[in-house]
């Protein structure tokens, strides 16, 4: 990771106005993950500094269902590691599965998000993988805006490559 990539994935995302966030709070800053994660020259790039995050040892990268597969996707082209998607919940049909893809029990996972504020989704996403029989190494963050802070509570490893904290109110 260099600082240069983490200037250029905020000033990328980086929006000002009146938001809602995920969590319900208000903020006047907002990261819209789609700026980075649709430009294919700025995804190879924080795909390669979400590479060098990870652990050895590691297996398999997985990601909560949604735009973080476009980042974990890159990610296994990179490292050429297979992937896991974690669903909200698990499916009502077919396999019934929580985990789709290559998350085999003892696998090593990274588990991989584009934005967390909370923390609360990449959490579900790791205790399900962890349900399944994995065992999370890591949760990397392409952008950090307080989410690793729980993450680091609830006693994951986490990595970032950049990382945000907004100020009160934001």
């Amino acid at each position: 990771m260099t600082s240069d990539l983490a200037r250029r994935i905020l000033e990328a995302s980086e929006l000002h106005g009146d938001f809602v966030l995920s969590s319900g709070r208000r903020s006047t800053v907002y990261f819209d993950k789609f700026r980075f994660l649709t430009d294919p020259s700025l995804l190879r790039e924080v795909a390669r500094a979400v590479a060098g995050l990870l652990p050895e040892g590691v297996t398999h990268l997985a990601a909560p269902e949604g735009a973080a597969t476009l980042l974990v996707a890159a990610t296994a082209l990179e490292t050429g590691l297979p992937i896991a998607v974690v669903r909200k919940e698990p499916k009502a049909y077919g396999t019934r599965s929580q985990v789709e893809g290559h998350a085999p029990p003892g696998a090593r996972v990274a588990l991989i998000e584009d934005v967390s504020t909370t923390g609360h989704q990449v959490l579900r996403a790791a205790r399900a993988l962890e349900e399944a029989g994995c065992r999370v190494e890591v949760i990397v963050l392409a952008i950090d805006r307080g989410g690793a802070d729980r993450l680091r509570e609830a006693g994951y490893a986490v990595a970032a490559v950049a990382e945000v904290r907004p100020s009160e109110g934001t």
